[in-house]
């Protein structure tokens, strides 16, 4: 009987013992998780937000003959910088040209006539003090006048008329600018307004435009009234050239799109070397206003949750030690602070809140943190013997 208590008891006790164990292990303290630090630091973030351009030519004619007739003439090397008043195109003008000098002898006989009708009312005149002659006579001769000075005036407006006529014959460059490839050949004929004989574009200065939301408008306004040489910088199509000429707020257009929401900006930039052509894609880049001395640290150290963002600061804290005899020791925990995230700077990214100048944030290892983790300094690739921390708090943001 005694021997079948011993029996009963001894599985008893193995399994008291063991559960002891358990509660033991589970009371045990978890160790440390390593982790890598970097020291939270202020530094000059300086950072451009970007706008899709169009590089506009501010200055862009349509060449078309304001005469009809034949091209008999072209003056000019196609896709070269023509000066102002240089002669491009002549259109026939040997029918304009017989007009004016037509027109140019209606003058002369306009002329004569007025000085007919002048010596005739001046005789009349003499012979009325006489009384040698009849008012009526005199009366008419003093309407022929005026009738002669009247058709002199026209005379002189037609060939005014025949002149400019002429002058449409011969076209001229507008202002000094680069001419494109010409639309038409010699011996082509043309219509008064409407035929498309080239286009020429000024190449200095040159525009940007871009289009912005409604929301930016005030910050153009401010940037037209003051802006430095770095305020605007031209990324070229290639995504790699960047152009060195600074840039400055020309034009912003009358009003906003209703439909879109967003309002035209011409930006002017120097082009002396021909560098911008008339319809290029750029990416304008505009200063953010934000920029200056702001708190950075190195983007891996983000982890996200539901949109938010989240990074581990070093704590100093103390504790009791149960292992020690109840001793109170110094550690080190990671306290989990949500910030505000501001443009990526490089490998960096800037902190607009949560994180001061100073703080010692978690850039690897946190994966196995949770908010008020015990931390050690140490190779975050090597798993804690014991105790591991809790899953990941948010997907990580770097690499």
């Amino acid at each position: 009987m005694k021997n079948r208590y011993i029996y009963w008891l001894a599985p008893a006790a193995l399994l008291a013992l063991a559960s002891c164990k358990g509660k033991s292990a589970q009371n045990a303290p978890l160790p440390p998780t390593p982790v890598n630090l970097v020291e939270a630091k202020k530094a000059e973030a300086i950072y451009y937000d970007q706008f899709q351009g169009t590089v506009v030519s501010i200055n862009t004619t349509e060449l078309r003959s304001q005469v009809p007739g034949f091209v008999t003439g072209i003056f000019f090397k196609e896709g070269d910088v023509v000066q102002k008043g240089k002669v491009l195109y002549e259109i026939d003008k040997r029918k304009y040209v017989a007009a004016y000098q037509q027109a140019e002898a209606n003058v002369l006989s306009a002329q004569a006539n007025l000085v007919k009708a002048q010596k005739d009312i001046d005789r009349y005149n003499m012979l009325l003090k006489n009384d040698a002659i009849a008012r009526q006579t005199v009366d008419q001769a003093a309407a022929a006048y005026e009738t002669g000075k009247a058709n002199v005036a026209v005379a002189k407006a037609a060939l005014a008329s025949a002149h400019t006529d002429l002058s449409y014959a011969t076209i001229t460059a507008p202002f000094t600018g680069r001419i494109g490839i010409s639309q038409v050949r010699l011996g082509t004929q043309v219509t008064a307004g409407s035929t498309l004989l080239n286009t020429i574009s000024a190449e200095h200065p040159m525009g940007v435009d871009v289009v912005v939301n409604e929301q930016d408008i005030q910050r153009f306004y401010k940037l037209q009234q003051a802006s430095s040489d770095t305020t605007f910088k031209l990324q070229m199509s290639d995504g790699v050239t960047t152009y060195n000429k600074p840039g400055k707020v020309l034009a912003i257009d009358r009003g906003v799109n209703n439909q879109t929401g967003t309002i035209k900006v011409r930006i002017q930039f120097p082009n002396e070397d021909g560098i911008l052509k008339d319809g290029m894609s750029c990416v304008l880049k505009v200063l953010n206003n934000q920029s200056g001395d702001r708190v950075q640290i190195p983007y891996k150290a983000i982890t996200e949750q539901m949109g938010e963002f989240f990074v581990f600061v070093s704590k100093d804290t103390s504790f009791v030690d149960t292992t020690k005899n109840n001793e109170k020791v110094e550690a080190l925990i990671a306290k989990q602070h949500k910030v505000l995230l501001g443009p990526r700077v490089g490998t960096d990214v800037v902190i607009m809140s949560g994180v001061e100048p100073g703080d010692k944030v978690v850039t690897e290892g946190f994966q196995r943190l949770r908010d008020g983790g015990k931390i050690v300094l140490g190779d975050p690739s090597k798993t804690p013997a014991l105790g591991q921390g809790a899953p990941a708090q948010g997907k990580q943001q770097g690499k």
